[in-house]
């Protein structure tokens, strides 16, 4: 016999155990943010003494993933469309976009928005953080742009035709009907891409960005100690991703992307 106990959910849908996995795993990433100077400075030395740098270089590299990735889903977007556009010049323009960026290393484009572009375009002069920034949205943007244009093209070509049928204009067609379709299929390779960013960020290191790596690398040359430095960075790396595994995960669930049942 079964106690039922009032207000309790007997059983939570796929959306609701989804969005508290998604929650929780969020608080854990926040408190990761704030408090895991206090554990590192238990750990024994060169560690617990640096914990707090460990802390802010792992700020770092969380702020440059949030910021790297949300603008990589834009541009991924408009290159998408560039890709599947009508217009020819902008088909080039997209097509040549993703060949140079998914062409040539993440570590040389870093270095060219720091120290060439500025010289190209002196306007575009950009600090540290904001060029590891352009380059790792941009890069990351180029693989986003093929995730969606395999979604945009996955979508039947009935539903648009209906849509159109039914007096939709082609912007609210694609708003209402081709995006948030295509955007389904695209997002297991959009949060793959996003993790895999995560780790790709530890490249900023080589324009001064303060990140985890770079904070890792910095005190293992000051207290030649490189075997408890580079393992402490290792598994701050191998805790982000599991958390953000876990957060694209539950975001899958959310909005189930393969048609599971609950």
């Amino acid at each position: 016999m079964k106690i039922a106990l009032p207000g309790w959910p007997q059983r939570w849908s796929r959306e609701q155990r989804s969005s508290a996995t998604i929650a929780l795993a969020s608080a854990v990433l926040v408190l990761l943010l704030w408090l895991m100077a206090i554990p590192l400075a238990l750990a024994p030395e060169p560690i617990g003494n640096n914990a707090q740098y460990f802390a802010e270089g792992t700020r770092i590299t969380v702020e440059l993933t949030v910021v790297a990735g949300l603008s990589g889903i834009v541009i991924g977007v408009l290159a998408a469309l560039g890709r599947t556009s009508r217009i020819t010049l902008l088909r080039w323009l997209a097509s040549l976009y993703i060949w140079v960026m998914r062409g040539t290393p993440l570590l040389v484009q870093i270095l060219f928005v720091f120290l060439a572009l500025p010289t190209l375009v002196p306007a575009l002069r950009l600090d540290d953080f904001a060029s590891a920034c352009v380059a790792l949205a941009f890069n990351v943007g180029a693989y986003n742009a093929e995730a969606i244009r395999s979604g945009l093209l996955a979508v039947p070509k009935g539903q648009i035709e209906a849509a159109r049928s039914l007096g939709m204009s082609s912007f609210y067609t694609f708003i209402d009907v081709t995006f948030p379709q295509a955007f389904k299929v695209a997002l297991p390779p959009l949060v793959n891409n996003t993790v895999a960013l995560l780790k790709d960020s530890s490249l900023a290191y080589a324009i001064g960005v303060v990140e985890l790596t770079n904070v890792g690398n910095r005190i293992q040359a000051a207290t030649f100690q490189p075997l408890p430095t580079l393992v402490t960075t290792a598994l701050v790396y191998l805790v982000l991703t599991t958390v953000m595994t876990q957060i694209s995960g539950a975001v899958e669930r959310r909005y189930d992307v393969e048609g599971r049942q609950p």
